[in-house]
């Protein structure tokens, strides 16, 4: 069967036919392609066609598609257990090598997606501290837990409303939104509601409504707000943890965040999240302390063993660090074409992440920025690239990852597809 029959197939019995919602290309002017295989660089439809894949699974697949050292690994656990909810040597073994390598967390605790992670997260700084309300940014995403679905990321953009259908008032009441890059706000804000604020959270690299990259001392000064009120601040590292290297953004930046969440690199390739914190803070969690949460497949020994296989290998070949060199120079290349060429785009690129935004003259650093008939022109370009077998993640606000998979003829070809699409998006090229 083709993409267009299996599409159908769906529509019929999963919500807009898909299983989250970008994944229906329904902002793309086009069906989306149905992907069978995926391997390396790589993913291939079901009708055979192979794609260049810069979304890799939106991050998790740090070393590509099926890593064949990973694969070995996986396998070998695969032949002795599946699921076991209970303790497990593989979990622990992942567990201490984390905690090795990241020197402000003390204790992890692994659940099965980044979601889960931040809705513990936020539930263990509101019992530490004693106070509800929590501070978020707007357009920073931190999974569809309820009290974050309030002006959040790319998932949601484009709706008419800025949350989702379905979530209590009186539990968004507690929810403060602040713009991202207006440090001003935020002393406001803490001024007007300081002593009832348990934490901020914060995507220190907001990579999930465009690649954001905050003017600098913009998270330091959030962090010296927030401790100056007795907040907590927690560090949404779902995207950038692991990826930018081992202590993600906290370790760039040089602060200690009082809780941290993982996901996507972490499992490396399996549904992992995890949230991680200093002794005396976790130790509030049960059974040690009255901070309930569970989950049946949590640390689920295939991506335990996935994760660990992973990391190790990052930290062998020293990959994240030639990962962020070899994305810098495919940005560089690209946007020397561009400015060629006179196209009003700009390649933003931060570590392996990079995200094609429109030239405003200056940093996009919040979706205030964002210019009309973004999302139309994206998604133009968006086709011109599928029609030339490069495949990134069907929405003009997400980024798009390179992994070590990616080889320099492989993003050689690649900037080349790009290019070409993007002389296709404005007539007048």
């Amino acid at each position: 069967m083709n993409s267009k029959e299996i599409f159908s197939r769906s529509y019929q019995v999963s919500p807009g036919g898909v299983h989250s919602p970008v994944r229906s290309f329904r902002s793309m002017g086009c069906d989306p392609v149905v992907f069978s295989e995926g391997k390396g660089a790589y993913i291939t439809s079901v009708e055979g066609q192979k794609y260049i894949d810069f979304c890799q699974s939106f991050g998790p697949n740090i070393l590509g598609h099926r890593d064949s050292e990973v694969q070995k690994k996986v396998c070998s656990v695969f032949n002795k257990i599946w699921t076991l909810g209970a303790l497990d040597p593989y979990s622990v073994e992942l567990t201490e090598w984390l905690v090795d390598n990241i020197s402000f967390i003390d204790k992890l605790r692994f659940v099965c997606s980044g979601t889960e992670a931040v809705m513990t997260a936020l539930r263990l700084a509101r019992a530490y501290t004693g106070r509800e309300k929590v501070l978020k940014f707007d357009g920073c995403y931190h999974g569809h837990v309820d009290n974050m679905l309030v002006k959040s990321g790319s998932g949601l953009a484009g709706l008419a409303e800025s949350s989702s259908q379905g979530v209590e008032s009186q539990i968004v009441s507690n929810t403060l939104v602040c713009e991202l890059n207006n440090l001003e706000k935020v002393e406001q804000i803490f001024s007007e509601h300081g002593s009832s604020i348990g934490c901020v959270i914060m995507e220190p690299l907001p990579a999930n409504y465009g690649l954001l990259v905050q003017a600098e001392g913009f998270n330091e000064k959030v962090f010296e707000i927030a401790k100056k009120h007795g907040a907590l601040v927690i560090f949404d590292e779902v995207i950038s943890g692991l990826r930018v290297g081992f202590e993600g953004m906290a370790g760039r930046l040089g602060v200690e965040p009082d809780i941290v969440t993982y996901g996507k690199v972490i499992g490396g390739g399996f549904p992992v999240g995890a949230y991680a914190a200093k002794k005396e803070i976790m130790d509030h969690m049960a059974p040690e302390g009255g901070v309930y949460q569970a989950g049946t497949l949590a640390a689920n020994p295939i991506g335990m063993v996935a994760g660990l296989a992973t990391v190790q290998k990052l930290k062998e070949h020293n990959i994240q660090e030639k990962l962020e060199n070899k994305t810098q120079a495919f940005a560089e290349k690209i946007n020397d074409e561009i400015k060629k060429l006179g196209l009003p785009f700009h390649m933003v690129q931060y570590s392996s992440l990079f995200w094609l935004a429109p030239d405003i003259g200056r940093p996009i650093r919040s979706p205030h920025d964002f210019p009309a008939g973004m999302a139309e022109r994206f998604a133009k370009y968006f086709r011109g690239c599928l029609q030339r077998g490069l495949y990134m993640a069907p929405n003009a606000y997400e980024v798009g990852f390179v992994s070590w998979a990616h080889s320099e003829e492989i993003l050689e070809a690649s900037a080349h597809i790009m290019i070409e699409s993007l002389k296709g998006v404005d007539e007048h090229h």
